[in-house]
């Protein structure tokens, strides 16, 4: 009993709130740019153009993952600490890596990539090639009143009630929203565990894992979204061209999958577990 003691930090409250902060100025990136793409460029290169933006949206998680290999490398209490005294080494079960190193390189990085945005203009002459169907939208004229002036929140909410219930009730992106959910599922649970499974059957350092991780599996993810929209481009695909094709791709991505099922390794023998104390 005098061994247990009840976690008393509260660094949860300062990651959740940070991550929590992160989203809101990430989720408008995204819908927003690429009605931004859509809206202002040539019909054939808005395919290009998006690829480019869930290109750069995976190198992202890569260099994160060899920036957490080199912060894992870091003792945890680097600056504030003699490293001259630490007698373990990341090898070590009871090391601890310098997690929030990460954290701070990347909250500064951010910061200073947000800069630019302020200078983009809320409009754009559109090319003369572009179909003259496309109606630009001033998103700022929608969400900067609806801040600041309580009494157009309710209409913005009931306007947003109806294009979402009109989203909704669109077959085909009901289940385009449907098999996005089932694969960023399926890709976030690999991509979580993986490191682990490195760490505990192959018996790698975290360090090592997270720079595997970003090295190897990422990378491949990007260029294949970016010849995804260069091969949409060459072609000129319609929706029906692009489905077609999104599906052959996605079949044989889960066939080659299946091959994960036979590769493995025997467990470890843990006194207790898998073998007798004997």
């Amino acid at each position: 009993a005098g061994c247990e003691k009840e976690p008393s930090s509260h660094m949860w409250i300062y990651i959740f709130l940070g991550n929590l902060l992160r989203g809101i100025g990430e989720t408008p990136i995204t819908p927003l740019g690429i009605s931004y793409l859509d809206d202002f460029a040539k019909e054939e290169d808005v395919p290009v153009y998006v690829a480019c933006l869930h290109t750069i949206a995976m190198l992202g998680p890569m260099f994160g993952f060899l920036l957490g290999s080199l912060c894992a490398k870091l003792y945890v209490d680097i600056g504030f600490v003699d490293l001259g005294s630490i007698t373990i080494t990341p090898h070590d079960s009871r090391w601890v890596g310098a997690w929030w190193l990460g954290f701070l390189i990347g909250g500064v990085t951010s910061f200073l990539a947000a800069i630019p945005f302020c200078f983009l203009p809320k409009s754009l002459k559109k090319p003369e090639e572009a179909n003259n169907d496309k109606t630009s939208y001033d998103y700022s004229a929608v969400v900067m009143p609806c801040i600041f002036q309580s009494q157009l929140i309710y209409p913005f909410l009931s306007d947003f009630y109806t294009s979402l219930k009109k989203v909704l009730s669109n077959r085909m992106y009901f289940t385009f929203l449907c098999c996005s959910l089932l694969q960023f599922s399926s890709f976030i649970g690999f991509l979580t565990y993986k490191p682990k499974y490195m760490e505990q059957q192959y018996g790698q350092s975290t360090s090592k894992s997270n720079f595997l991780i970003g090295l190897t599996s990422l990378p491949p993810v990007g260029i294949g979204i970016f010849l995804g929209g260069l091969i949409m481009k060459k072609y000129k695909m319609s929706i029906i061209g692009a489905t077609k094709f999104a599906f052959t791709m996605s079949f044989l991505a889960y066939t080659i999958t299946l091959l994960h099922f036979f590769v493995g390794c025997e467990n470890h023998m843990v006194a207790g577990m898998t073998v007798s104390y004997e």
